[in-house]
């Protein structure tokens, strides 16, 4: 089983810059893929970055693309997304999924991955 946890939610203002971690207890996470998605209430989950372990690289998502920063640290067992410019239409619940898998092209559906986190909360106010 796969642990999860998230953390480095917040209120910021527009403009300001987050950073969430997400820690697993599992040892072998290097073997995972992982992606962040977020839900804004009344909103379907949607991704905001994906990886990929059979060479589709990492993937964002248009929203993301330019201002996201995704990395992760095998061997603390972690994962980062760095947000900056942050902007109201991004305040969401933000989650870390991952999936025991190596696929060839990232994969960005919700459904795809088995594993989450409990979320983090990220207020923009403007």
């Amino acid at each position: 089983q796969v642990l999860l946890e998230e953390s480095g939610g917040g209120l910021v203002q527009a403009g300001d810059s987050l950073r969430l971690s997400c820690t697993t207890s599992r040892r072998t996470f290097g073997q995972t893929e992982v992606a962040w998605f977020r839900q804004s209430p009344g909103k379907e989950r949607e991704f905001v970055v994906t990886t990929s372990r059979g060479g589709g690289g990492i993937c964002y998502s248009d929203s993301a693309k330019g201002r996201f920063i995704f990395s992760r640290d095998n061997a603390k067992n972690a994962m980062y997304l760095q947000m900056n410019s942050l902007q109201p239409e991004d305040t969401a619940v933000y989650y870390c999924a991952a999936r025991v898998s190596r696929s060839v092209v990232c994969m960005s559906k919700a459904d795809e991955y088995t594993y989450w986190g409990q979320g983090t909360q990220v207020t923009v106010s403007s």
